[in-house]
């Protein structure tokens, strides 16, 4: 294809996104010597991004459709801040053709593919039909115009079950279903193509036969605008979760020197076969016989590339930079090695065990692990060698208008059990406190023997090894209650509370209750944990504690020797609650009050809302009468669909919920009674 798009040298650069992939972008580009200029919503004024950037722009309100995908404001802020380019990241806009082929009718430099390759590879029915042509290994499936539900059955009846449904237009696990059988097919379609109209406004589906347990691995290219593309090798991406990665690194275990270099030279093939220029993804399917099937391409940046980053060296922000000026790629394909080991996780908001269910709220504590502790807690010791890319700060708050990813943790090691170790530690060392988020699993997974031995690994690893993460929440150590107790007692600057004998506390993390009675014994605290629901007769578990220490005038960091053994823990308090990060893992307590009355305002039949969002639907009506798991609602929040289900049988007394309102997390949606 010709290349249509503006290439030429330019100085300041706009970035057309948001949170830590803009500060990706500002980085790099700084080290370029470019001017930085940042949008930013209304919701972001005071975000990290806005601060670290020459010129910021507010570009609208906090849904992303007036802001962060609004066109016209983007290009009006470039003029507004005298930039002659635009970076757009990689989300929103970043595979969006229209708004590549507005920035270049702007005059303004796109950094990216023309949006002619975006379009080419932007529907994933004319992207495979384009990978046929090209002699690319596919997966067989339907991707024809006729969108008829009759279509889609008879196509599936043909290539047999299973088979997975797909937005056309989507990525990131998005209108994605698969289905086992006849009968599940009509709905999966439904519900697909209402989340895919959602997500990207375009409800076209295609079909393919779903191939079980196989690998995820990605190519990274890289092309110049005068014909040269090469690749980086490849990225193993299988650990998912709703078809969306969590887990990636490089290279792949299941990847031989042969297989690199056959989807290597078939991946530039492809990129070559549409005139593609700048960084960008091939994306394949890896069965069990080392046979590999296109996925799709990502026309821009992916968010694990800083793996690919560790083992190469190269600064892929910056060779887009370097191509969106003209300058040729000065490196051949014989150049490029791979250098040791890379991982990255990606640290989510959301509740592992009510299904990833994305959380909002305020961040009362963060600490990355590459961050310096305080200066009363100085260690003489560097802080961990590892790339944390986050726009966190304590106090701020992750709302619901965006991804629920809020940091990408990534490690680099002489070898795979290296960088394993090495990312463990340093997810142990993230202090997030005041929101949920997937910290623990995340350990979980890298410490499973079989991630560990690299062998059985595939895109259902989670389903099939993490059952236990997902059936219920973690619970705490008795420890950890001992020290969530103390933390209570003694979080005022004067520890005169703990000199009352005995204090108790009535204590609830999640499902677990403990009663805790304190007792000052000169230097020492005793405290001794009974479980209210253990058997009677059942003995109190004992703990000693002393040298309480300080680190902080917001008494939040410290320090205190507990049976013997000294250990460091973080906490802050609010009202009747405590937030705990105690032996590497955050803790919500809540004191005895508190609980019940949460409890008591939620009843059996009430259905609350269980993150803050926008009701996309209603489908029951004041008087109805339900059946338990019946749906009732819709609620859409972090680009995602949660569908609420009816926790008892009854009929329907309350309806505080309608189509397009914004419900505040805990708020009553409605309410069940139950028929007598």
């Amino acid at each position: 294809m010709p290349v249509t798009k503006q290439i030429r040298p330019f100085h300041s650069v706009l970035i057309a996104n948001r949170g830590e992939i803009a500060l990706r972008i500002i980085q790099s580009a700084r080290l370029l010597g470019y001017r930085t200029v940042a949008i930013y919503s209304e919701v972001d004024r005071d975000s990290p991004h806005v601060q670290a950037a020459d010129a910021a722009v507010c570009v609208g309100a906090a849904l992303p459709r007036e802001s962060y995908l609004n066109i016209e404001a983007i290009l009006a802020a470039a003029r507004q801040a005298g930039a002659d380019a635009v970076h757009p990241g990689y989300g929103f806009l970043a595979e969006n053709e229209d708004f590549a082929n507005a920035v270049d009718q702007a005059g303004l430099v796109f950094i990216g593919p023309t949006g002619a390759a975006i379009k080419a590879m932007g529907n994933k029915a004319r992207a495979k039909q384009l990978m046929l042509q090209a002699s690319m290994p596919c997966i067989p499936g339907y991707q024809d115009a006729d969108q008829a539900d009759t279509a889609f059955v008879a196509a599936a009846q043909q290539m047999g079950y299973p088979v997975m449904v797909k937005a056309a237009a989507g990525g990131g696990g998005r209108g994605m279903r698969l289905v086992h059988a006849a009968a599940d097919l009509p709905g999966a379609l439904a519900s697909a193509r209402s989340e895919a109209l959602q997500a990207f406004g375009n409800a076209e589906l295609i079909l393919e036969k779903a191939i079980l347990a196989p690998r995820h691995i990605e190519i990274q290219l890289l092309a110049d605008s005068h014909g040269h593309c090469i690749h980086l090798g490849e990225r193993d991406c299988s650990i998912q979760r709703r078809h969306q990665k969590v887990i990636e690194e490089a290279p792949s275990t299941a990847v031989t020197l042969e297989i690199r270099q056959r989807m290597g030279e078939a991946a530039v093939k492809a990129a070559q076969a549409i005139g593609y220029i700048g960084a960008g993804t091939m994306e394949f399917l890896l069965d069990a016989h080392g046979d590999f099937f296109f996925m799709e391409m990502n026309t821009r940046l992916q968010v694990e590339h800083a793996v690919t980053e560790a083992i190469t060296g190269l600064d892929l922000v910056a060779w887009q930079l370097r191509i969106a000026a003209g300058e040729a790629l000065s490196l051949q394909q014989s150049d490029i090695g791979i250098q040791g080991h890379a991982i990255e996780a990606r640290l989510t908001a959301e509740d592992v065990a009510a299904g990833f269910l994305p959380q909002t709220g305020k961040v009362l504590y963060w600490q990355a692990p590459n961050a310096a502790a305080p200066a009363s807690l100085a260690t003489h010791l560097q802080p961990l060698e590892v790339r944390v890319e986050q726009a966190l700060g304590s106090g701020c708050t992750i709302s619901p208008y965006y991804d629920s990813m809020i940091a990408k943790v990534v490690v680099h090691g002489s070898n795979r059990e290296e960088a394993r170790r090495k990312l463990v530690a340093a997810l142990q060392n993230c202090v997030l406190l005041g929101v949920p988020s997937n910290q623990h699993f995340l350990v979980e997974c890298l410490r499973s023997p079989q991630f560990a031995q690299g062998k059985d690994i595939h895109t259902g690893f989670v389903q099939q090894y993490m059952g236990h993460c997902l059936a219920a929440p973690p619970v705490a150590s008795a420890r950890s209650v001992a020290f969530a107790a103390l933390a209570l007692l003694a979080r005022t600057p004067s520890s005169s509370h703990l000199q009352r004998a005995p204090a108790t506390l009535e204590l609830a993390v999640g499902q677990q209750r403990w009663h805790a009675e304190v007792q000052a014994l000169g230097e020492t605290w005793k405290i001794s944990l009974n479980d209210p629901g253990a058997q009677a007769g059942a003995e109190a578990v004992i703990f000693l504690l002393r040298d309480l220490r300080w680190f902080d005038a917001e008494h939040q960091h410290f320090q205190v020797e507990c049976n013997g053994l000294v250990e460091k823990a973080i906490a802050v308090s609010h009202g009747l609650q405590l937030e705990l990060f105690h032996a590497g893992q955050a803790w919500h307590f809540e004191q005895a009050d508190a609980h019940k009355s949460s409890k008591a305002e939620q009843g059996g039949g009430a259905v609350t809302a269980p993150l803050t969002g926008r009701v996309a639907a209603v489908v029951v009506e004041l008087g109805q009468t339900v059946s338990v798991g019946q749906p009732l609602a819709v609620l859409e929040a972090m680009k995602m669909e949660h569908s609420l289900t009816a926790p008892i049988a009854g009929r329907v007394v309350e309806l505080h919920a309608s189509p397009n309102i914004q419900a505040t997390k805990g708020s009553l949606l409605l309410r069940i009674e139950e028929i007598a």
